[in-house]
């Protein structure tokens, strides 16, 4: 078990140790509902390609889940990983200017 927290703390870690995921996860907690991944690619200017890979990054961290509708993928932030590995965190970007 305490090697396992470490291993998910690390994850989650290095997933958030990039402006762009950051920003990723500040725009899912600001809007509270799923966004396509196209949608946050839009409100970024980032290449879909480029999304596509932090998104991988935070979903293999635990961080987001990803649902695919059609021809869409929807994000969603799993606020419940937040609240076990770090309480406080996400009402902390909603502080930020």
């Amino acid at each position: 078990m305490f090697m396992h927290d470490n291993s998910s703390r690390v994850k989650i870690l290095k997933a958030l140790a990039d402006d762009a995921r950051l920003e990723i996860v500040r725009i899912l907690h600001a809007t509270h509902r799923e966004m396509a991944c196209g949608e946050i690619s839009d409100l970024m200017g980032i290449a879909n390609s480029t999304i596509s890979y932090h998104l991988r990054t935070l979903r293999e961290a635990g961080l987001t889940t990803t649902r695919k509708d059609a021809q869409s993928r929807l994000i969603t932030l799993r606020e419940e990983t937040f609240t076990k590995y770090m309480p406080g965190f996400l009402e902390s970007l909603e502080m930020e200017d």
